[in-house]
């Protein structure tokens, strides 16, 4: 499980350095062929780790509801980013990675509800939450990839 939770960090230090070194019209661009842009590829990733963890064993989001409502599975960037917002995500991209390594070592995550996801896998438990979140992270992280080179051309 540690693995797992290092191997998150070390995808969301990635996540970060584009979050802050992008301008911010570049993370807000949608180009022709995509359906989001990078600014929501990132906060999704984030919230999609508090619902897949904290949600599927029924305890409160480390993130407020507002932004867990606009980057959930199934929404589409508005056009927005504040600099709040930003800033926030910077933020959560690594707080609620070490709140979740917190969690997990003093063993709050007991009453996993399991899941099916959307890709076909069926989440039975926290540890496979943990690896599907992962893979999740890693399919945005080429998204974000592939967006940074449309917005570019």
């Amino acid at each position: 499980m540690t693995n797992l939770l290092d191997l998150t960090l070390q995808i969301r230090k990635g996540f970060y350095v584009i979050l802050k070194n992008t301008p911010r019209a570049e993370l807000l661009k949608i180009p022709e062929g995509f359906n989001n842009n990078i600014w929501w590829n990132i906060a999704h990733v984030a919230v999609t780790q508090q619902r897949l963890i904290y949600g599927l064993c029924g305890l409160e989001y480390k993130m407020p509801q507002e932004l867990m409502v606009k980057f959930t599975k199934g929404t589409v960037p508005d056009g927005t980013a504040t600099d709040g917002e930003i800033e926030m995500v910077k933020g959560f991209l690594f707080s609620t990675i070490e709140a979740t390594i917190e969690d997990y070592e003093n063993e709050l995550f007991q009453n996993f509800k399991e899941y099916p996801t959307s890709a076909g896998i069926t989440l039975k438990n926290l540890e496979d939450a943990m690896a599907f979140n992962l893979f999740h992270e890693g399919l945005h992280m080429g998204s974000v990839l592939a967006l940074q080179k449309a917005v570019k051309l």
